[in-house]
């Protein structure tokens, strides 16, 4: 398998030998269309979510030369790497819409109404763990908007807010801009301002952070 791996690295390095032992490993562990890659000494380990099995050899080579790019610090880019970001941006459109929860699609449609015209299709809507440091995601590979459970009984207002921004997220997928990945880019930030109140509400979520990481140590301390 490690043949993606050497016609990624001599498509982007054709002057280069290659001097890597290379070793590309399929995971069932990572959620779908994650990846990463791994240099330890003279071993470059590239895992891959198992998504990428049925996946065109191109679309995988592009994933690769994006690993690559990354890891060597460099900012080459190829026909291939710009398939993989396409096919990243619109992966979403076959993901099956099989999670929701009563609370965040009720969040999701006031939102989508109020700031999107009702244009954004509805995702996977999960609740994750009740995390104080990431208090929502987006995952472009599953199309779902994961939230923190600090926000099951709060005001509408604050759950709102970390909605809008992981539908940010989904509407602004990412871009790509001297070498660099940026999913909070200027339009991303110029929009995230437009919600109502929103110095009040950042100010009201770094309180329920606060009030919850309290809690979570005095209960540590007292078990």
């Amino acid at each position: 398998m490690s043949e993606l791996i050497t016609e990624a690295f001599q498509e982007l390095y054709p002057e280069k030998e290659i001097k890597y032992n290379l070793f590309l490993k399929y995971s069932r562990k990572f959620k779908p269309y994650n990846a990463n890659v791994k240099l330890y000494g003279n071993n470059l380990t590239f895992h891959l979510s198992k998504n990428w099995r049925k996946i065109s050899k191109e679309i995988q080579i592009g994933l690769m030369q994006e690993l690559l790019v990354k890891i060597l610090h460099d900012k080459k880019k190829t026909m291939n790497m710009e398939l993989y970001n396409l096919f990243m941006k619109n992966v979403h459109l076959a993901v099956p819409k099989t999670k929701t929860d009563e609370i965040l699609e009720a969040s999701f449609n006031r939102v989508n109404e109020s700031y999107f015209n009702g244009l954004i299709d509805m995702p996977n809507l999960e609740w994750g763990s009740d995390s104080t440091s990431k208090l929502g995601c987006y995952t472009y590979g599953n199309d779902t908007i994961t939230i923190s459970t600090i926000f099951r009984n709060v005001e509408k207002g604050l759950l709102d807010y970390v909605i809008y921004h992981e539908m940010l997220h989904k509407k602004f997928k990412f871009e790509n801009k001297n070498g660099r990945t940026l999913h909070h880019s200027p339009e991303f930030k110029r929009m995230e301002a437009k919600f109502e109140n929103r110095d009040f509400i950042e100010k009201e979520i770094s309180k329920l952070a606060r009030k919850h990481r309290f809690s979570l140590r005095r209960a540590i301390l007292s078990f």
